[in-house]
């Protein structure tokens, strides 16, 4: 698929690895719809972005939300191409701690945005990319989810995190497999530890070990580099039905 000229959504746009994301693709030349639950975030980078940037805010569980900004990136810069959903919470608690048993609802919470989220972001933009005139090789349209390395290696206190990251490695290849048919390329990206915001709240001796773990650079990822993938994706038409680590050959360990 070419960026050049393409209507991508990109969710959890407003920072981290969603941000850097919507700057190398309009770097590239697309046309993105920015879509975040932080309205200012998005309304903000937009506006640095220009012409080429809109602004959508929402959350990625509600189906109305998602629509409307499917349906703003169609209107405004054309048929959607691409989704880059990288719209995520994280979730730390052990089954039995101090307090007593992992809090039900907020295990929901997490299942709830980064599983059942990445399933609506996905399965509304099939639907719109199914009706997409396709280009030389029948291709329609490219979705790339975020997974992450705790699907594989989840630590102590992961459980919730892990089990949502897991299902988005678990449906990869049967979503692939559907969306074959109309010409739509499903991948995933698992990252290790990048310099998100996410990581940036945590206390520095976590930052350092994190950045430890990795076998080479040891050092914590770049959001920039998670963007770089995303275009290779992109451009690269044999990538489908699977998931890339991005981590510096981390393996991480039980706590």
């Amino acid at each position: 698929m070419r960026i050049e000229n393409s209507s991508l959504l990109i969710t959890g746009a407003g920072s981290g690895l969603g941000a850097a994301t919507a700057r190398q693709l309009v770097a590239a030349g697309a046309r993105v719809t920015l879509f975040d639950v932080d309205a200012k975030a998005v309304e903000m980078l937009a506006a640095e972005l220009g012409e080429r940037a809109q602004s959508a805010a929402g959350d990625v569980t509600l189906a109305d939300d998602v629509q409307r900004a499917i349906d703003a990136a169609g209107d405004h810069f054309g048929e959607l191409r691409g989704v880059v959903h990288c719209a995520g919470i994280l979730g730390a608690e052990r089954v039995v701690g101090k307090q007593g048993p992992h809090d039900l609802q907020r295990f929901a919470r997490v299942v709830n945005v980064n599983l059942i989220g990445t399933f609506n972001v996905t399965r509304l933009a099939a639907a719109a990319m199914t009706g997409n005139v396709p280009n030389s090789d029948g291709e329609r349209g490219v979705i790339i989810n975020t997974a992450s390395v705790a699907a594989y290696e989840g630590q102590i206190g992961q459980a919730a995190y892990a089990a949502s990251k897991a299902g988005v490695v678990g449906m990869t290849l049967p979503i692939a497999r559907e969306l074959a048919q109309h010409g739509i390329r499903v991948m995933a990206i698992a990252p290790g530890a990048f310099e998100t915001a996410m990581i940036a709240n945590m206390k520095t001796e976590v930052r350092e070990r994190l950045a430890a773990e990795a076998l080479f650079p040891k050092r914590l990822g770049r959001p920039g580099e998670f963007a770089q993938l995303v275009c290779a994706i992109f451009e690269n038409p044999m990538l489908n039905g699977s998931v890339i680590r991005l981590d510096g050959a981390v393996r991480m360990p039980p706590r």
